[in-house]
């Protein structure tokens, strides 16, 4: 949580410009609490094994956050059972009218597909249509990331010549950005994906700006430089043993895979994989709540569509 000091104190600008999280006096006086609504449209096929990444991330903070989970309509699970979908989760007809301070899409493996060719294309593009006058901010994840930035800017995706697939550096590109605040020089994050985004056709679009990146695994983190939208091409989602059981089914399916990159210690399959990006995972999302959703959303929701498309986003 913020601390709380006058305004005119000369600590206030200078923590201000360290992006230590402070607060003055007369706002914190005028400031109304509320949860924020978040809602999870997840279109991974293990839905309560992402949905239970993804919440206990989401729980590390004070701030009180209200879940919804999004299923496709369009789409028949074939991982998860229909009655668990059909008590945690809604469909888009039921939320339409919603608005909500926070969204994030997750992956899917369907990254080889063209976009056109996904069964819920329609669908989701409609979702992410809504999300610009009905959620705050919208975090996208792996597959997700791609689509957006497809749907939103053309931006292609293209086929790699082998599986992204490990645990990869990574650094900050810009600094003082609130989203990154804490994140140490080199960090590690998860990928898992056969297809890509490049920096040259990111760079041509100026609404877009590169965070970070790795020179292994490419383009990670790509912001809308309005504060409404992050695109993250890694999974710092994923538990310790997710990229294990990725591997492990493959193997079983008779797949060609190779041994994910520095996940297995000295590349033996029989240790325990190191958790080299939990530390990083609990920060991006707590500053993704905190910076980029509870600090910039409206108390009011219904001002969402009040507000321009293009506003700026002080704190990005």
């Amino acid at each position: 949580m913020p601390i709380r000091i006058s305004s005119e104190l000369p600590a206030f600008r200078t923590l201000g410009e360290e992006n230590i999280f402070v607060m003055s006096n007369e706002r914190a006086e005028h400031q109304d609490i509320r949860p924020l609504k978040v809602i999870i449209l997840n279109v991974m096929p293990k839905k309560i094994e992402t949905e239970t990444q993804l919440m206990r991330l989401l729980s590390n903070t004070p701030l009180q956050v209200d879940i919804e989970l999004l299923q496709m309509a369009s789409h028949i699970s074939r991982n998860t059972s229909h009655t668990h979908l059909d008590a945690f989760y809604k469909t888009f007809s039921e939320i339409k009218n919603n608005r909500y301070d926070g969204m994030i899409v997750t992956g899917a493996p369907v990254e080889l597909l063209e976009y056109s060719q996904v069964d819920y294309w329609k669908e989701i593009t409609e979702i992410f249509e809504w999300s610009k006058t009905h959620v705050f901010c919208t975090m996208y994840i792996c597959w997700a990331a791609q689509a957006g930035l497809y749907y939103h800017f053309g931006v292609p995706k293209y086929p790699l010549e082998k599986k992204m697939f490990g645990i990869f550096p990574h650094r900050a590109e810009v600094g003082n950005k609130q989203l990154l605040r804490g994140f140490d020089d080199i960090f590690y994050v998860p990928h898992s994906r056969n297809t890509e985004v490049r920096r040259e056709d990111i760079e041509k679009i100026h609404q877009l700006e590169i965070l970070t990146s790795s020179d292994m695994a490419g383009v990670h983190i790509v912001a809308n430089k309005n504060g409404r939208q992050y695109f993250i091409t890694g999974h710092s989602e994923y538990d310790r043993n997710t990229i294990a059981s990725e591997y492990f089914r493959d193997l079983k399916k008779g797949v060609d895979i190779q041994i994910p990159y520095n996940y297995f210690p000295n590349d033996d399959t029989s240790k325990m994989p190191v958790f080299s990006w939990r530390g990083t995972a609990n920060l991006l999302f707590t500053n993704w709540l905190n910076y980029c959703v509870y600090q910039q959303t409206p108390y009011n929701l219904d001002e969402l569509e009040i507000r321009s498309w293009t506003w700026e986003n002080n704190f990005l």
